[in-house]
């Protein structure tokens, strides 16, 4: 068969991709991902006691709120690259706005605390487990997004990767919020921050691999 032949022959066999179709795959991933670490948190660390009473205090919300914008949007920017020719570029202010807010309110408050305080706002009492637990809560959902994006077509595996490692650290921060006791805004500002960090640098780098054509 000519090649030629071959190729009308496959072109002719073509059926369109049903609309949204990225979106529907990342977000049943999502769904069946999230369950399992909202069980890993209450296993091994345990819903912090008083939680509904705490919600009065804004920094409670705040705790919550934003990481989750920043994994909603980690999820807009994944679906995007999983799919060939999307522009993303407008995808990144979704992630930078809630970083930018969270950190504008951690150096707020770290400039206006006494001096002998600074430390226990960047400290808290578990500066020491906060990163690694929150990068733990985040694995089951960094795999099914792996696992949806290698069902569909990304073409910058590495970008594609850190980016369903941001959509995993978001949601994992704002699940592993449901625990933390801290509140002070310069503590999520760099604890909350590296732990959805470590996601988006393994996906960059995991990406490469498991997500190449």
């Amino acid at each position: 068969m000519k090649t030629d032949d071959l190729i009308a022959l496959l072109a002719a066999e073509a059926e369109p991709v049903p609309r949204r179709a990225a979106r529907r795959r990342l977000a049943w991933a999502m769904a069946a991902a999230l369950p399992l670490s909202v069980a890993w948190m209450a296993a091994f660390y345990g819903v912090r006691p008083g939680l509904v009473a705490g919600l009065s205090e804004p920094m409670a919300w705040i705790k919550m709120l934003l990481p989750a914008a920043v994994g909603l949007g980690g999820f807009v920017l994944t679906e995007r690259l999983a799919r060939p020719g999307v522009p993303v570029r407008s995808a990144w202010l979704a992630i930078a706005a809630p970083l930018l807010l969270l950190w504008a309110l951690g150096l707020a408050a770290w400039t206006t605390a006494a001096p002998e305080a600074r430390a226990d706002l960047l400290f808290g009492r578990t500066w020491r487990t906060c990163t690694l637990n929150i990068a733990a809560i985040a694995l089951p959902l960094f795999a099914a997004a792996i696992i949806a994006l290698r069902g569909l077509a990304p073409t910058r595996p590495a970008l594609a990767g850190a980016a369903a490692g941001v959509l995993a650290g978001g949601v994992g921060a704002a699940v592993y919020a449901l625990h933390c006791p801290e509140l002070a805004a310069p503590f999520l500002a760099v604890w909350y921050v590296l732990g959805m960090a470590v996601p988006a640098v393994a996906g960059a780098a995991l990406g490469r691999v498991l997500l190449r054509w």
